[in-house]
């Protein structure tokens, strides 16, 4: 089976390629929904706005609320927000069954939620989405960023959370 092997293969390269973990967050008229994410980058700043991308697997709760209400928040976890990154992801229980509870979240310029402890938020107005394969992916025009004054991102790679280390 090559193709398996090659799948293998490329799962098992992937995994040492360390990211940044995101929460994707939007909220609108098909409600507040959010993942976890590593797939994620900048497009480009120049343009009419910055643009940037998500890949949401055509699994996941939050992608038809994504689209539906056409914004989404690309929160940038900061390395001691582990759990948030858990409990958007399914790796742990929602406080009361409520994925947002687990951190605070305040409505963005578009309408999503902005995670206010994010090492950095990007809210975005959805400009297209084309699905690839299992993968939907979404592209976004930024109408605010939110930066934090200090810390460090939450990274992923090797199959476990990295951080990073300044020199």
């Amino acid at each position: 089976m090559p193709e398996q092997t090659l799948r293998q293969e490329f799962i098992e390269g992937m995994s040492r390629a360390a990211a940044s973990v995101s929460v994707v967050t939007t909220d609108g008229p098909a409600g507040r929904a959010g993942v976890t994410v590593s797939a994620m980058t900048s497009i480009s700043a120049d343009g009419e706005a910055p643009t940037m991308l998500v890949c949401l697997n055509e699994s996941a709760s939050a992608l038809a609320p994504l689209l539906e209400n056409k914004c989404f928040c690309i929160n940038v976890l900061a390395n001691d927000q582990q759990l948030v990154s858990d409990v958007f992801s399914g790796r742990a229980p929602a406080p009361d069954g409520d994925k947002f509870a687990a951190a605070p979240f305040v409505p963005g310029a578009t309408g999503a939620p902005r995670l206010t402890s994010a090492l950095v938020s990007f809210d975005c107005r959805l400009v297209s989405a084309e699905k690839l394969g299992t993968h939907h992916i979404c592209i976004g025009a930024v109408e605010e960023v939110h930066v934090a004054h200090d810390g460090s991102p939450l990274l992923y790679g090797m199959r476990s959370y990295l951080r990073a280390e300044k020199h």
